[in-house]
């Protein structure tokens, strides 16, 4: 695998689109990282960067490369721009997402642990999306069985 890399010159299959033009470029796994994944979000203009969501797992951390946006995090709304960067550690219940509210790209270095298992959180659609196993299980927060135990004797 190759060791040194050009944001230039990655390989399409690393990079991620969207629709509207998220683009999501996966630094480090096209270079060989194994326990962080090392990405470059550029958010177009009134466009979202993510779903709302929390890690149960898996630890992450951004820092604003250039443009303007919102992010919000646990339903607080703050102003981010160039040269601003925060930690979201696992396992809070610390929910983000930024939007892109300038008029530029909103290009956002976005680096974290790669997790086995995880279980990401949606709260403003209540969905679970649990990954394990290099399978993903998405469920309602609704669905959860109450009268389940796991006791082998009852």
């Amino acid at each position: 695998m190759k060791r040194i890399g050009n944001i230039n010159e990655i390989s399409d299959e690393f990079i991620w689109k969207d629709r509207i033009g998220l683009i999501t470029k996966e630094l480090g796994t096209s270079t060989g990282s194994q326990k962080l994944y090392v990405n470059m979000d550029s958010v177009p203009p009134k466009g979202y960067s993510t779903k709302y969501h929390s890690h149960s797992q898996q630890e992450e951390f951004f820092y604003i490369i250039s443009g303007n946006g919102i992010l919000r995090l646990n339903n607080k709304e703050t102003a981010v721009s160039q040269g601003d960067f925060l930690s979201k550690p696992a396992g809070e219940n610390i929910a983000h997402t930024f939007y892109n509210s300038g008029e530029e790209p909103l290009v956002i270095l976005d680096i974290g642990t790669k997790e086995k298992e995880d279980t990401c959180y949606y709260p403003d659609e209540d969905i679970y999306l649990h990954k394990s196993n290099g399978k993903n299980n998405a469920f309602r927060g609704t669905s959860f069985l109450k009268e389940w135990v796991s006791d082998p004797n009852e």
